[in-house]
């Protein structure tokens, strides 16, 4: 197990029933990173700032430098001075695409079609079957998200859910549902982010260390 993993119990006791699921949610999201696949995340309010700040790890550097390797280096010199300038400041990037900042998009089909599968329908354009799709719901319940993975496991995607104790609808539809063991909002969001902070620090030192 990696260090960084056993760092996120020893921190905080209170999420050993996540164990498992934590573990398992990671090794599908670096077995899908290996086949090329990319994460889709969704979530509503305090958990949709959860999606954007997961992208905000995974597509840049977050705990370690992220050079660029030589031959990626390389094709970027092809505009001289100016390409060595934009190499140096490329990072590696792992590609995750939060679907609740799609505003035009959302705002439209929550207005012509059908609020609840504003999600669902990005799913469908972009999700393949090496992808992961990663929602947060802190009931397990919202309709938007239960949808998007229907979706998802429709695509053949792989589903982690992040949810509560009881883990609602998500906990029976995903393929990984961590259900971190705290009934309020708040409680449940706070076990969230350490994480997913774990998950994007391990994916990094998988793919960059």
């Amino acid at each position: 197990m990696s260090a960084i993993f056993e760092q996120l119990f020893a921190k905080y006791p209170d999420l050993q029933p996540c164990r498992d699921a934590v573990w398992q949610a990671y090794e599908a999201v670096e077995a899908s990173f290996r086949r090329g696949g990319k994460m889709l995340l969704a979530g509503n309010g305090g958990s949709a700032a959860d999606c954007e700040h997961v992208v905000g790890e995974l597509m840049k550097g977050f705990m370690l430098k992220r050079t660029l390797p030589p031959a990626e280096r390389d094709k970027m010199l092809i505009h001289g001075e100016e390409g060595a300038y934009i190499a140096d400041r490329l990072q590696g990037a792992l590609p995750a695409i939060s679907l609740v900042s799609q505003s035009g998009l959302s705002t439209a089909f929550i207005n012509d079609v059908a609020a609840d599968m504003a999600v669902a329908q990005q799913v469908y354009g972009y999700g393949r079957p090496e992808d992961t799709l990663v929602v947060f719901s802190t009931s397990g319940n919202s309709a938007n998200v239960v949808r998007a993975v229907q979706v998802a496991k429709s695509l053949g995607m792989t589903t982690i859910g992040l949810t509560g104790r009881t883990g609602g609808r998500l906990k029976e539809l995903c393929d990984i549902a961590v259900c971190v063991p705290y009934d309020g909002t708040p409680d449940i969001q706070e076990r969230h982010l350490p994480i997913y902070h774990t998950l994007c620090m391990m994916l990094e030192e998988a793919f960059f260390a």
